[in-house]
């Protein structure tokens, strides 16, 4: 259940209510793909550094270890130690990246593993399948992510594709959520709007899915090569007609720049792999910009990341320090960066939370945005 404490223009200040605790809106979900972090972030790491929702990948998890054998082990939650919620992506984004691997049918996805070519199948059902065996928090929907870009022809068919495969996970949700052995039978389904940058195809496809009443909704399709201003288009135009009494997701996006604007265009759920990414080759966020801390100019810079952050690696540890682990391949080096970056990510969040409860939302986003100009001038 998802309950709207206040809006500022079309941003939005919630709290989304699962099984696994409440989740206070707006949210960035820390990815951790196969059920971990990479940089050697622990689920113990993820409680300190304030984060609410890990995200994992259903295609990675379903070819390594296996969703049965997740769900032997008790699923997701258990397999992974962390009590809080769990966002599970329904793997059509990846199926649909193995551009020759894969052929699309009617009934679902042929593409064959990216690890060891076997031949594998997957449609709307066996994702929620897949899905409920790791018993995540939150389904994805299965979904096509059509290419960009794509013709007016190729899309409108893909988005009535995907509806029609919605309608499929809608009935399959239901019927596992019902059975006897399903861990958690409170497993919650969100859609994917889709129509690349087709603004009508978008708001046809948005009220269609909103009218099928699911948990929540996501824009997908979206930072796959089209501008950051197509994509506010996008958002502008097809984000009003979604439900505002329900969360609504941006599915992969992004900067910390992308995620103010976002919001500021109504949208409540975020996430994306660009801060442990971007932290495992030395960049490093900060309220004045990016830093990259490989630059000789920090071999003798005695200062933490950010002075004014309290993350595990700025409360310890200077630049000096961390470019030298760097150089010295050292992994720590990369778990101090990824550590602080979701950190930052997470703050920045809870930041805006707190200005959206203020009514200063405008006026932290405009300060945000021209501090991010500072060291990338």
């Amino acid at each position: 259940m998802y309950k709207l404490l206040n809006t500022e223009g079309r941003a939005k200040l919630g709290e989304f209510h699962t099984v696994h605790g409440v989740i206070k809106t707006p949210v960035f979900m820390n990815v951790g793909t196969i059920a971990a972090i990479k940089g050697a972030v622990s689920t113990e790491d993820l409680q300190g550094i304030k984060t609410q929702v890990e995200l994992s990948n259903t295609y990675h998890l379903h070819l390594r270890p296996g969703d049965k054998v997740v769900k032997k082990l008790g699923g997701l939650h258990k397999f992974m130690v962390w009590d809080k919620p769990i966002l599970t992506d329904s793997g059509g984004f990846q199926v649909f990246s193995l551009t020759g691997l894969r052929k699309i049918k009617e009934e679902g996805v042929y593409f064959s593993s990216h690890i060891d070519g076997k031949k594998i199948f997957m449609g709307p059902e066996e994702s929620m399948q897949i899905q409920s065996n790791l018993a995540s928090t939150i389904a994805m929907a299965f979904d096509e992510c059509p290419p960009y870009p794509a013709t007016r022809e190729y899309m409108q068919n893909s988005v009535d594709r995907t509806t029609r495969w919605l309608k499929r996970c809608i009935k399959e949700m239901n019927r596992l959520n019902s059975l006897d052995d399903t861990i958690n039978k409170n497993q919650m389904l969100f859609g994917i709007n889709q129509g690349g940058t087709y603004s009508d195809i978008r708001i046809e496809h948005a009220k269609v899915i909103s009218d099928l009443n699911l948990d929540g909704y996501a824009v997908g399709g979206l930072a796959v090569g089209e501008t950051h201003q197509e994509m506010y288009r996008i958002l502008e135009d097809v984000v009003p007609y979604l439900p505002q009494n329900k969360p609504t997701y941006l599915m992969g996006v992004g900067t910390p720049e992308n995620i103010l604007e976002a919001v500021d265009r109504g949208v409540d759920f975020f996430d994306c792999v660009l801060p442990a990414r971007n932290g495992r080759h030395a960049h490093v966020y900060t309220n004045k910009g990016k830093l990259n801390l490989n630059n000789a100019k920090y071999e003798l810079d005695e200062r933490p990341i950010a002075e004014d952050c309290n993350c595990p690696a700025c409360r310890t540890y200077s630049r000096a320090y961390i470019r030298h682990l760097f150089k010295a391949k050292e992994m720590l080096a990369m778990r101090l960066c990824v550590l602080h970056n979701l950190y930052f990510y997470n703050n920045m969040m809870e930041e805006i939370r707190d200005a959206l409860e203020k009514g200063e939302f405008k006026a932290y986003k405009k300060m945000r945005l021209e501090g991010f100009k500072e060291n990338n001038k």
